[in-house]
């Protein structure tokens, strides 16, 4: 019943950067933590940041200083700005609860690092 809505993904060179956008309802984003996610094919779906209710953020050491998760509680907006883009960060990113997945998920955007 709950809806997940990503946005902002697309094709880009290496070293270039995408702004996502996750839309989700109340009911979800008001909980303790949020994530974004992402699939590439032939890999696990791994957690590349958390962004607790209090503000504090991680980031796995894979995008550690290039990531950054933010969050506008006023439109129940989630964001991910991505920079210095690898051909590696090519995936399908999701927004989602953390850390347990609300056993739901979003359609995801696509993010493509290639030249």
């Amino acid at each position: 019943q709950v809806q997940l809505v990503e946005s902002g993904g697309g094709l880009v060179q290496p070293g270039g950067s995408l702004r996502l956008s996750c839309a989700a309802p109340e009911s979800i984003f008001g909980t303790n933590a949020m994530a974004w996610y992402r699939q590439a094919p032939g890999k696990q779906r791994e957690v590349v940041a958390v962004r607790f209710r209090s503000g504090t953020t991680n980031y796995p050491d894979s995008v550690k200083g290039r990531f950054t998760i933010s969050r506008n509680n006023a439109k129940n907006t989630m964001f991910l700005q991505m920079n210095s883009l690898k051909p590696e960060d090519t995936a399908v990113y999701y927004c989602n609860r953390y850390p347990t997945p609300g056993g739901y998920w979003g359609q995801g955007t696509q993010v493509t690092v290639s030249s």
